[in-house]
C-alpha cells in the first residue's frame, strides 16, 4: 500500500484542483450560453385564397381521347366563371357556377344547365374536372375539410398533393420563391387514367369583389 503524500504536496495540489474546477464551470457556462443552431425549412402554409383571376392553358386526356384549350378563370367565394377558347383564340364555351347551379354557354347554342361541375366538364372537355377541388389545388392548397396527403420540395413548397382520389404534381417558375405554382399535372385512376395538365400564364390574386 502506498503511503499518502506529505501534507506539503497536498497543499500544493489543492490550488490546481480548485483552478480546474473553476475552469470547468466557466466552460460549461459558456456552452450553455451559445444557442444550438438547427437548420429549418420554411414551409408555405397550405391555405387557399378565396379570390383569383388566372389565365393559362389546359390539356385533358382520358385514354385515347383528349382536348387542348386556353382558359381564363375568375374565382370568388360563391361563384366561378371559366372561359374556354381554342389555341387560336376562338371561343368554345363559358362555364359558370354559383348558388343557382352550374351551366355552360356555347356560341350559337342555348345555355345548358348541369347537375354538377364533373358532369359539365365531362360534356365540354370529355373528362370530368373537379372544379371545386381545383379552385384550391391550383393555388397550392388542399380543399378544406377533406383528408389529404402532401409532399414538399427543398424550398418548402408543395410538390405533390393527394386528395379525393386525385394526385396533383406541382412545378414552379425557376428561381421563384412564391408559393403559387405555374404547372400542375393531375391524375385520377379511373377505368382509364384521367390526366389534366394546366399551365398558368397569368396570375392575379387581388381581384375586387
Amino acid at each position: 500500500m502506498k503511503s499518502p503524500p506529505p501534507a506539503s504536496a497536498r497543499r500544493r495540489s489543492a490550488p490546481r484542483a480548485a483552478l480546474a474546477v473553476s475552469l470547468a464551470a466557466l466552460l460549461l457556462g459558456a456552452c450553455a450560453a451559445v444557442p444550438t443552431q438547427v437548420a429549418t425549412t420554411v414551409e408555405a402554409p397550405l391555405v387557399a385564397v378565396d379570390r383569383f383571376d388566372i389565365a393559362g392553358r389546359l390539356s385533358a386526356r382520358r385514354g385515347s381521347e383528349g382536348v387542348t384549350a386556353h382558359f381564363t378563370w375568375s374565382h370568388g367565394p360563391a361563384s366561378d366563371r371559366i372561359d374556354v377558347a381554342t389555341p387560336m383564340g376562338q371561343t368554345l364555351a363559358r362555364l359558370s357556377g354559383d348558388a343557382a347551379g352550374v351551366r355552360v354557354e356555347r356560341p350559337g347554342q342555348a345555355p345548358l344547365a348541369s347537375a354538377s361541375w364533373d358532369v359539365l366538364t365531362r360534356e365540354v372537355f370529355g373528362v370530368p374536372i373537379p372544379v371545386e377541388g381545383l379552385a384550391a389545388w391550383i393555388v397550392g392548397a388542399p380543399r378544406a375539410g377533406v383528408p389529404f396527403g402532401n409532399e414538399r420540395d427543398a424550398a418548402g413548397r408543395l410538390s405533390v398533393l393527394r386528395q379525393s382520389g386525385w394526385e396533383v404534381v406541382y412545378a414552379y417558375a425557376d428561381g421563384a420563391p412564391a408559393a403559387q405554382p405555374t404547372r400542375l399535372v393531375m391524375r385520377y385512376p379511373d377505368t382509364e387514367i384521367v390526366e389534366v395538365r394546366l399551365v398558368v400564364d397569368r396570375w392575379n390574386e387581388a381581384r375586387a369583389p
